[in-house]
């Protein structure tokens, strides 16, 4: 194996980025170099950690024990050195950075949409592209660099990831304003008996927290739709006799809608904005993070 002195940055970035995309062909069209160069790279690379790295399998190349070994802190040295190389100080006005945001539709409305109201007064050439979030996949595109921040809720976070927590969220029992039951007192009996709506993510689409909590005291429900947005949902609730309970930072500025306090105690959620260690340090992601938190404090 060679010394650290002998060994070539670009190798590194090569080893990266087939690490990614097990694939010299796809590796080389990321780096912008030929397939023949990135080949090159590899047989210096094998000759440097005396290991394969990689073999050959049906379905492109796979990595050896040592090159998954290696994957982790290639990715810290790499964000460590890309960190020192770029200003210490961070002009929100005069960036043009390029943020990946991930949040859920309610994060969307409730945290981002604030965020991009600040960010389009204060820092009017950065760029940010909102995606869903994939939980399943969260950890892995923030290590990758797919995506910069999530907004995700506390039971859904990694351990080792960076987290600040923003804030907690309740529910509210929501109708349409013209609802004959938005002026009377919501009780257990009157809530248990209208039919409803409610935002299912997984498991039995017509149970949730809620109806966890009315088992608790031997009530029921009656659900008549579930669906997998809170948006569409304040939709179907302003056209329809259903009733729902929503998120109630969701009903902020929203018209035609009525509310009031859930006839039982419904579990809330604690909201975070999660982030890789390649980002931590980042001066422009710093910023960034304290935006997000100022706008929705």
């Amino acid at each position: 194996m060679r010394e650290l002195r002998q060994l070539d940055l670009n190798l590194l970035k090569a080893l990266d980025a087939l690490l990614d995309e097990r694939s010299v062909t796809r590796a080389a069209s990321r780096l912008a170099l030929t397939q023949p160069a990135v080949s090159a790279m590899l047989t210096r690379l094998r000759d440097s950690f005396d290991d394969p790295l990689f073999v050959r399998a049906r379905h492109g190349m796979v990595p050896t024990v040592r090159a998954l070994a290696l994957a982790g802190p290639l990715k810290q040295i790499l964000s460590d050195i890309d960190a020192l190389m770029k200003p210490a100080r961070f002009d929100p006005a005069s960036s043009t950075l390029n943020i990946t945001l991930a949040a859920t539709d309610y994060a969307q409305r409730a945290i981002v949409q604030p965020l991009l109201l600040d960010l389009l007064r204060d820092a009017p050439g950065m760029r940010v592209a909102v995606q869903p979030v994939n939980n399943a996949r969260v950890h892995e595109q923030l290590e990758k660099g797919e995506i910069d921040l999530a907004v995700l809720t506390a039971e859904t976070l990694a351990p080792d990831l960076h987290a600040r927590r923003l804030y907690d969220e309740r529910y509210l029992c929501v109708m349409r304003a013209g609802h004959p039951a938005a002026h009377e007192p919501m009780t257990l009996e009157r809530f248990c008996s209208l039919p409803q709506a409610l935002v299912s993510f997984s498991g039995d689409p017509f149970s949730g927290v809620t109806d966890r909590a009315l088992a608790a005291l031997g009530k029921t429900r009656h659900i008549a739709l579930s669906v997998q947005s809170f948006l569409f949902l304040l939709s179907v609730l302003r056209e329809s006799d259903l009733i729902g309970l929503v998120p109630a930072r969701l009903l902020r500025g929203e018209a035609g809608l009525a509310s009031s306090e859930a006839p039982l105690a419904v579990p809330g959620f604690t909201k975070v904005a999660a982030w890789h260690e390649r980002t931590h340090h980042d001066a422009a992601h710093r910023w960034l993070r304290e935006r997000l938190a100022a706008a929705v404090s």
